[in-house]
């Protein structure tokens, strides 16, 4: 059977959500000693801290691989929709379990723990709208 519904918006989670973890994947880990500091008021770096935060980065960089894969051949849809939800909700959980453990987090990740529950119920809106 053949899908009346318009690529875009089949795609939309998958779009949104590289649009969001390229960028931020690229600040945790490309230039972590010009960004940090910056942005997070991050102290000198180790270099464990920088090799941990390289290794979150090339994990973002590798989801967001995965749903570009899905958003230009329908066969990789459904598995980049999966990892989706569970990138997102994942994630979001972690904020929220240090949330809950360590107390609020600036205004940055309580911005980003919204945006990712919002893309992990939206995704896994999408997925049992357009997944079978």
């Amino acid at each position: 059977m053949v899908s009346l519904t318009p690529p875009w918006r089949r795609n939309l989670h998958l779009t949104l959500s590289t649009a969001v973890v390229l960028p931020a994947g690229l600040l945790y880990g490309a230039w972590p000693d010009d960004v940090l500091p910056a942005v997070l008021d991050v102290p000198d770096l180790t270099n464990d801290l920088r090799s941990q935060l390289r290794a979150v980065m090339m994990l973002y960089l590798g989801s967001a691989t995965l749903w570009i894969i899905g958003i230009f051949d329908r066969r990789y849809w459904y598995p980049a929709t999966l990892l989706c939800v569970v990138f997102m909700s994942t994630i979001a959980l972690g904020r929220m379990l240090s949330w809950l453990l360590d107390g609020s987090p600036s205004w940055v990740y309580q911005y980003g723990l919204i945006g990712e529950v919002v893309l992990a119920v939206f995704s896994g809106w999408q997925w049992r709208r357009y997944g079978r």
